[in-house]
C-alpha cells in the first residue's frame, strides 16, 4: 500500500507542462514563431554589441582630433595625423575637396553656402552609418510582444479544441494548456524589452557623437573661411595660457649690454686731458 502511494506521488510530481510542451501543443506554427523570436533576440544583441564598439571608436577618434588636429600648421597636415577611415578625417577631406572648388566660384556667398553644404552632406553620411541597424531594434521592440501574443493565441486555440474534443471541462484540463500557451507572450516580452533599451541607449550615444561632429564641422568651416585665422576657443585659450619666458639679461624684450666680471653695471666715463 505504501509503495502504491509513493509511486502515485512520484507520478503526480512530474511536470507535464513547459516550453517544449507548449511548442508541441501549438504545432508547426508555434515552432515557427519561436524560431522568429530567437532570430530577433540574437539579431538585437548582435547589433547592440557591434554598434557599441563602433560608437566607442568614433568617440576615441574625437578625443584624438581635439588633442592634436588643431595644432597642425595646415589642414592637410592635420588630416595626416588623423586615423585612416576616421569620421573626422572624412570631414576634413571632404572640406578640403570642397575648398578646392570654392575658389572657382565668383559669388562669395554662393561659395560659402557650397562649402557649408559639403560639410553638411559629410555629416549626414556619417549619421547614416551610425544609425544603421537601429531600425531593426525599433522593429523588434515594437513587434516582438505581438509575435509572442500570436503564439499564445494559437496555443490557447489548439488547447481548447483538444479539450472540446475530449469533452473535459474541468479546471485541471483548462488551466494547464492555457498556462503553457502564455509562455509565448513572456518570450515576446523577453525579446522586446532589451531591444527597446538598446535602441534608446544607442540613440543617446549617437546624439552625443553628432553634437561633437557638428561642433568640429563648424570649427572647420570657420577655419577655412578665415584662411586659418579662426580656431576653436579651447585651442586659442590653451595657447594664451602658456607663460612667456624671458632669458637672463632681458627686460621687456630688450637685451641689456654685457657686463664684464668684477665691474659694476653703472656706466663709467673716461676724461682725457690734452697735452701741454
Amino acid at each position: 500500500m505504501s509503495i502504491e502511494l509513493l509511486s502515485a506521488a512520484a507520478g503526480g510530481s512530474q511536470n507535464k507542462f513547459g516550453l517544449l510542451e507548449a511548442l508541441n501543443e501549438g504545432g508547426v506554427i508555434s515552432w515557427s514563431i519561436f524560431v522568429v523570436l530567437v532570430i530577433m533576440s540574437v539579431g538585437s544583441f548582435y547589433i547592440l554589441f557591434t554598434k557599441l564598439f563602433e560608437q566607442q571608436k568614433v568617440i576615441n577618434q574625437g578625443k584624438k582630433a581635439r588633442a592634436g588636429f588643431w595644432r597642425a600648421s595646415s589642414l592637410k597636415e592635420g588630416s595626416s595625423k588623423l586615423e585612416k577611415n576616421s569620421a573626422y578625417k572624412q570631414l576634413v577631406d571632404d572640406g578640403l575637396h570642397a575648398q578646392g572648388r570654392h575658389g572657382q566660384m565668383v559669388d562669395q556667398q554662393e561659395a560659402h553656402d557650397y562649402l557649408h553644404g559639403s560639410l553638411a552632406r559629410s555629416e549626414a553620411s556619417i549619421n547614416t552609418k551610425l544609425n544603421s541597424g537601429l531600425a531593426f531594434l525599433a522593429t523588434v521592440g515594437a513587434t516582438a510582444p505581438f509575435v509572442g501574443l500570436l503564439g499564445t493565441v494559437i496555443g490557447i486555440y489548439s488547447a481548447l479544441i483538444k479539450i472540446g474534443i475530449a469533452g473535459q471541462a474541468s479546471i485541471d484540463a483548462v488551466a494547464g494548456p492555457v498556462g503553457e500557451a502564455l509562455i509565448m507572450t513572456a518570450l515576446g516580452l523577453f525579446v522586446a524589452v532589451p531591444a527597446v533599451l538598446a535602441y534608446n541607449w544607442l540613440q543617446s550615444r549617437n546624439k552625443y557623437i553628432l553634437r561633437d561632429l557638428n561642433a568640429f564641422s563648424n570649427d572647420l568651416l570657420a577655419y577655412m573661411g578665415s584662411d586659418g585665422k579662426v580656431k576653436p576657443e579651447y585651442v586659442t585659450a590653451s595657447s594664451a595660457a602658456k607663460p612667456i619666458t624671458k632669458t637672463s639679461g632681458q627686460a621687456g624684450g630688450v637685451q641689456s649690454p654685457a657686463v664684464k666680471p668684477g665691474t659694476t653695471g653703472a656706466a663709467t666715463t673716461t676724461t682725457t686731458t690734452p697735452k701741454r
